[in-house]
């Protein structure tokens, strides 16, 4: 039995009409597969390259299905947990033959071919609102002839293209094979001690620093940094005067607070694995608006000339 999806690069959503993710009206494509390993990410699903089989207990009818069809013996009814993941091969015909939403597949590859017609489908929208499409994740940059090949295609019909990265890829080749056809990157910079973004991300930040300053000093790119908000660990007032100071010495010009998602928390059961200890509810407003006047605050304290903080 073939294990599904056994093609790269696997695309686990294709979000139409977004107004979120870039100017105007875009249609934002998610790539499965990361080389970060985050203690918070709230997509666990992208994290890994491979498909992956996800179980929702409350979607679940116990008819049965999913068992009569495993070649493996992998699905327990009287378990919560529904599949044995170390039976699992990933081989899907469960999903398939799930007649609700109990047991999902996640990661569907598509040829170029097939995603820039799904993408067309809304040029008049991207033209009319002057959007676009973004690549994001995961982490799309490991796919570079992929999203060098979709990317000349775009641009081909003048098709505006942003991307979303946390930073971690070849940069000679990121230069050579997608920054060409690239006119906006969003850059998450999460935490600047080099300790602590070992431990809590799960390498080095040094690539990652040094990937985001050259690029600030790329022409025809606009390259917008971001710092994603997670209490008690990037939003803190050390993490983010310490990145304030790296992305001054840069010569950024703008950037970006992103407030903390808890949304995909209920992904890491699904998968089969632990769940982070992080808290499970959005900011608050009044401990949302703290942050930002903490980082106004460092701004002001440094006298850095940023032209956006938002």
């Amino acid at each position: 039995m073939a294990i599904l999806n056994k093609r790269f690069p696997l695309i686990i959503d294709i979000k139409r009409n977004s107004l979120e993710d870039g100017p105007g009206i875009r249609t934002v494509v998610f790539f499965k597969g990361c080389p970060l390993r985050c203690v918070f990410c709230h997509n666990p699903e992208t994290q890994e390259a491979g498909a992956e089989i996800a179980f929702s207990p409350k979607d679940c009818i116990r008819c049965g299905s999913c068992k009569e069809v495993c070649p493996k013996e992998a699905i327990d009814l009287e378990s919560r947990e529904h599949i044995i993941r170390d039976k699992c091969n990933k081989c899907g015909e469960c999903a398939k033959a799930c007649p609700g939403n109990g047991l999902r597949a996640i990661g569907t590859y598509h040829e170029v071919e097939s995603l820039v017609e799904i993408i067309m489908q809304d040029i008049s929208f991207y033209r009319h609102s002057n959007g676009g499409v973004t690549l994001s994740g995961g982490e799309c940059t490991m796919y570079p002839d992929y999203l060098e090949s979709l990317l000349q295609q775009l641009k081909a019909n003048n098709i505006h293209t942003a991307l979303e990265t946390a930073g971690y890829f070849e940069y000679e080749v990121f230069r050579k094979k997608i920054l060409p056809y690239i006119d906006l990157i969003y850059y998450d910079f999460k935490i600047a001690d080099v300790d602590s973004h070992a431990e809590l991300i799960g390498c080095s930040n040094e690539r990652i620093i040094n990937n985001l300053q050259r690029l600030i000093k790329e022409k025809g790119v606009e390259v917008h940094p971001r710092i994603p908000l997670i209490p008690g660990i990037t939003a803190t007032h050390e993490n983010l005067s310490s990145i304030v100071r790296l992305l001054y010495k840069m010569g950024a010009d703008k950037v970006s607070l992103l407030p903390y998602n808890p949304m995909g928390m209920e992904m890491y059961a699904k998968l089969g694995r632990q769940k982070p200890h992080l808290p499970e509810s959005f900011m608050k407003p009044d401990e949302e608006k703290g942050v930002y006047e903490i980082f106004r605050g460092i701004i002001e304290e440094r006298e850095t000339d940023f032209k956006n903080i938002n």
